[in-house]
């Protein structure tokens, strides 16, 4: 399957695309992706963020969007009050690259989704490109799991909530476990002591994050 994705890769590569930064694949994006945001308004948003001001626009949904930070291979846009996206230009081989897009929710707690790319926004099968990380890596590994007490603690973690951030500065994708801060105080209090305190990292390796 990575060898498919690898070939699909290289013919969308022939066109150019490829080698456009961040901005231009940021303007490129399909308005289906971030309805909040024209494709106008888009590029508004960067070159004010390369003039050096606050970039910053009214969106479709009569708030504001903010572009946080743009480099060559990575975005950051504050969507809404209650949303936020990422992108990363992650390297495949011979100068070319697909897109990780990770889209996060505020409400009340971050929930994230992640999603693949090719570099004219075909969409991609992520379960080929990286593997969801599940509540129970989250649980440390000298857990009794039969033990009545986590049994009861573990009861309320009935909600996945997960928010996974990539890097500006390399190229790595964080899943941070944030069902526990939904819970109430006492809730919170009798499971965290089964928990990891880390967060799961992956790092991409040429084709996949592992």
């Amino acid at each position: 399957m990575k060898k498919i994705l690898l070939a699909i890769c290289f013919l969308f590569s022939l066109n150019g695309i490829n080698a456009q930064d961040m901005a231009a694949l940021f303007t490129a994006m399909p308005d289906q992706y971030i309805p909040q945001l024209e494709n106008a308004w888009r590029k508004d948003l960067v070159d004010l963020y390369n003039s050096g001001k606050e970039a910053k626009l009214k969106n479709t949904m009569e708030g504001f969007s903010t572009l946080k930070k743009l480099t060559p291979d990575y975005l950051s846009l504050q969507v809404t009050d209650n949303s936020a996206i990422e992108i990363k230009r992650l390297p495949l081989v011979n100068n070319t690259y697909i897109l990780c897009v990770v889209n996060t929710a505020f409400g009340p707690v971050a929930d994230s989704r992640v999603s693949f790319f090719t570099s004219e926004w075909k969409p991609l099968e992520a379960a080929d490109l990286f593997t969801a990380v599940t509540p129970q890596w989250f649980i440390r590994e000298d857990t009794d799991q039969k033990d009545e007490k986590f049994l009861f603690a573990a009861a309320s973690l009935d909600v996945q909530l997960i928010e996974y951030t990539l890097s500006p500065d390399n190229f790595t994708l964080t899943a941070t476990y944030t069902t526990p801060s939904y819970l109430s105080k006492e809730d919170r209090e009798h499971v965290l002591p089964y928990l990891k305190e880390t967060p799961r990292i992956y790092n991409w390796e040429k084709s996949h994050f592992e």
